[in-house]
């Protein structure tokens, strides 16, 4: 008896798997070059190699905004540093800014044409080169400058401003009578006493041993000035025996070196102090300055 049932078909049945795979346009797929390149075999024989058409269809990505700003920053501090560079080198080298005029403060020792004469060197020098240490070198040979320093004002003056020594007491050696400060240092061969304000340090006609000569103007150099200017002469038999004299007259027992400010301080009250007529002072005795003695 013949079947009364319909044959049935399966899509695709008893095609090949290259036929099934062509007659499915909804099938895709997709392959990752290999990391060999264009002609690697990894993918397994027979793979065609990449062409340059299809290596210009990949896709590039753009970069990353975090990136683009360093890069961006990193150029524009580059850009930046380059122009300072340049405006500092010319600034430096500029001839605009060479030296033509110096002013000078604070000397009464020395004049402001002796300070400007010795400066003469730095004439035409751009400001930017001029340091302290150049003024301090070229006015070295001025005992009488102790600091300096300096500013610059453009386009093209400097301003000097010099600290001198000051002076302490006249040294008599002889007939003559030099200048000094605290620290010994001669600051003239030659002074006249009698337009000159200050203690005479007796150095007979020989030299005022160092020491004794040192604590003398260590001494003077701790009292102020209008205590300084009422002395008439200072005396030391030694380190420890240092005496002043007033112009009035009285004795000043100062003692060692020791103390000074303190002793200063204690010199300069009691010198202020209301005068007995009847019981005039003769020597202030400051030797121990916590327990002072007038008598």
């Amino acid at each position: 008896m013949p079947s009364t049932r319909r044959p049935s078909y399966r899509a695709g049945a008893g095609r090949s798997p290259s036929a099934r795979q062509t007659a499915s346009p909804d099938v895709i797929s997709a392959s990752k070059e290999s990391p060999g390149g264009p002609n690697s075999t990894a993918s397994g024989a027979g793979a065609a190699p990449v062409t340059p058409a299809a290596r210009d269809n990949v896709l590039s990505f753009p970069e990353p905004k975090a990136k683009r700003r360093k890069r961006i920053l990193f150029g524009t501090i580059g850009a930046l540093a380059a122009l300072v560079a340049g405006i500092l080198a010319a600034a430096v080298y500029s001839p605009v800014l060479a030296l033509q005029t110096v002013t000078v403060e604070g000397t009464k020792l020395l004049t402001t044409e002796q300070i400007q004469t010795a400066l003469a060197p730095l004439q035409g020098k751009p400001l930017p080169q001029i340091s302290d240490g150049d003024v301090t070198a070229l006015l070295q040979p001025l005992v009488q400058v102790k600091e300096v320093s300096t500013q610059a004002r453009p386009p093209s003056t400097l301003q000097v401003k010099v600290t001198e020594r000051v002076p302490v007491a006249l040294v008599k050696q002889g007939e003559a009578h030099q200048l000094v400060d605290a620290d010994g240092v001669t600051l003239s061969d030659s002074a006249d006493p009698a337009a000159t304000q200050l203690p005479v340090i007796d150095g007979g006609g020989g030299t005022l041993p160092k020491d004794l000569f040192h604590a003398i103007t260590g001494v003077l150099g701790a009292l102020p000035a209008d205590v300084l200017a009422r002395l008439s002469n200072a005396s030391a038999k030694s380190v420890d025996a240092v005496e002043l004299k007033l112009v009035d007259g009285q004795t000043i027992v100062w003692g060692n070196s020791g103390e000074k400010e303190l002793k200063a301080k204690v010199l300069e009250a009691l010198l202020k102090a209301p005068a007995d007529p009847k019981n005039p002072v003769r020597i202030y005795d400051v030797s121990v300055p916590r327990h002072p003695v007038t008598r």
